[in-house]
């Protein structure tokens, strides 16, 4: 346990920046399985719908620190890159 002001203080603020990155983690989750599950379903409008919202969700979780930008961008490839793929 913290035994300094300072260190409780950092404690407290550690926390609330963990549940913050957590939900933003569950938001960019969902936003991916709902892609790949509109990549499966052969809908290529329902997919495209689905990948923007995906990259838009990992390209704010980069943004805010939550991922790494280079991160977030290769996933955002391949979704991408698989959604090519079904096409051809």
């Amino acid at each position: 346990m913290a035994n300094t002001k300072s260190a409780q203080k950092r404690n407290r603020q550690a926390q609330k920046r963990r549940a913050r990155n957590q939900a933003v983690r569950t938001q960019v989750k969902s936003a991916v399985k709902k892609a790949r599950e509109a990549l499966a379903s052969k809908d290529p409008a329902k997919f495209k719908e689905a990948l923007r919202a995906a990259a838009r969700t990992l390209d704010q979780a980069a943004s805010t620190g939550v991922l790494h930008k280079k991160n977030a961008s290769r996933r955002i490839a391949r979704l991408v890159h698989a959604g090519q793929g079904a096409r051809a």
